[in-house]
């Protein structure tokens, strides 16, 4: 395991200051109501102006609509969009893993397919990996494919799976080859692109404590999914998947979840002399942003220089989500303020939605078990540790 200490360039810089210029003409504070991180709304319109100013697929290859940019400017993006708390909430799956996934494993004929509509914001994804019984031995998954025809005959069901009642594709971690077959569990898993509207697939939102629907309970009956959808090598869906974790727990979504809570309170601070016990939450918040920022900037260097920091991605994952619960209990102990709804100001509505939805951050996306025990890997001597 190890980060290499970097900082912004020049190049880098001027594109932060590009996008926060863009967020301000183009979302003014007071004119939205701000998400908190990668549970911000679903706009397609505000994809498409993002798409249309190349910020969408930034590291694809041209040829298919993408940019060819660096892992780091589209970092320096993401980072800004999250912060200002900007609705993401369209392109977000598509654009973070589904995208460099297909470009990764996917044939000619997907990528053309595929990407450009990514690109330009028009397409969305979800992810069919969790099941209800698999729990975090995701291996052990019993969504299945049979051979029928030309394709495969889908049947199972997925879960916690994010705008599956609204968007337009999932990618689903399915068996093909029976555990007896394979001898392992994890051998015979492969990944299939599944259209969400087809003959089968039902998706049912979940209701969450917080009012919100973005949650499904996605139902697979019987559903053809012909083998121009089958993405990369029917028994390589495991290695497949976990590559594509790597995109989904390395990024600023994993730590910036509830920093619009912590900047609201901020700005409702009454001018002159800050408590000590406030300035030593908001310098340990500080301090701790500015952690997480660097760390995930080296895991977006290592991406461009060619290595593949899954483990790294890991750490920073666990240390991210504990450090937004932690930062909002801190909040929460300062204030005298029992929060409800309907809220009373941006800064109450903010704390009420991360409130309500905080727990869910240690579980998404890896739970903090099954990452200690990637991260312990790590530091062992045979993992390569320096």
């Amino acid at each position: 395991m190890h980060f290499e200490v970097t900082e912004l360039g020049a190049v880098e810089r001027a594109l932060q200051a590009e996008v926060r210029q863009f967020l301000t003409e183009e979302l003014p504070r007071g004119s939205f109501v701000p998400g908190l991180g990668m549970n911000a709304a679903k706009d397609p319109a505000f994809s498409a102006k993002l798409g249309r100013r190349g910020w969408l697929g930034m590291t694809l290859p041209e040829e298919y609509g993408g940019h060819r940019r660096s892992m780091v400017e589209r970092l320096v993006v993401t980072e800004e969009l999250l912060r200002w708390g900007a609705p993401v909430g369209h392109h977000w799956v598509a654009d973070r893993q589904s995208g460099p996934i297909i470009a990764r494993y996917g044939t000619e004929e997907q990528k053309r397919r595929f990407l450009p509509p990514i690109c330009r914001g028009i397409l969305s994804f979800s992810i069919g990996m969790s099941e209800p019984d698999s729990g975090s031995d995701l291996a052990s998954l019993a969504t299945r494919a049979v051979r029928d025809g030309n394709g495969w005959l889908l049947n199972g069901r997925k879960v916690w799976t994010t705008g599956a009642a609204v968007n337009d594709w999932m990618i689903v971690l399915c068996r093909t080859t029976p555990v007896e077959e394979g001898g392992d569990k994890r051998s015979g898993l492969s990944q299939l692109m599944v259209e969400l509207s087809a003959d089968g697939v039902v998706a049912t939102p979940i209701p969450f404590i917080d009012g919100t629907a973005d949650f499904c309970d996605v139902m697979l009956e019987d559903v053809y999914v012909p083998d121009e959808q089958v993405l990369g090598t029917i028994g390589a869906g495991w290695t497949q998947n976990t590559s594509e974790l790597a995109f989904e727990r390395g990024g600023p979504d994993r730590w910036l979840s509830t920093y619009l809570v912590v900047e609201e309170y901020l700005r409702g601070l009454e001018r002159g002399p800050v408590p000590h016990e406030v300035a030593d939450l908001l310098g340990a918040a500080a301090a701790n942003y500015w952690v997480l920022h660097h760390l995930t900037l080296s895991i977006a260097r290592a991406v461009d220089e060619g290595r593949s920091p899954s483990i790294e991605a890991s750490l920073v994952k666990e240390m991210g989500t504990r450090f937004e619960q932690d930062v909002l209990s801190g909040i929460q102990a300062l204030i005298d303020l029992e929060p409800g709804l309907p809220a009373r100001s941006m800064f109450e509505r903010l704390l009420v939605t991360a409130t309500l939805t905080a727990p869910s951050f240690t579980i998404r996306g890896g739970t903090n078990e099954i990452l200690r025990s990637v991260a312990s890997k790590g530091l062992a001597p045979s993992g390569g540790s320096r």
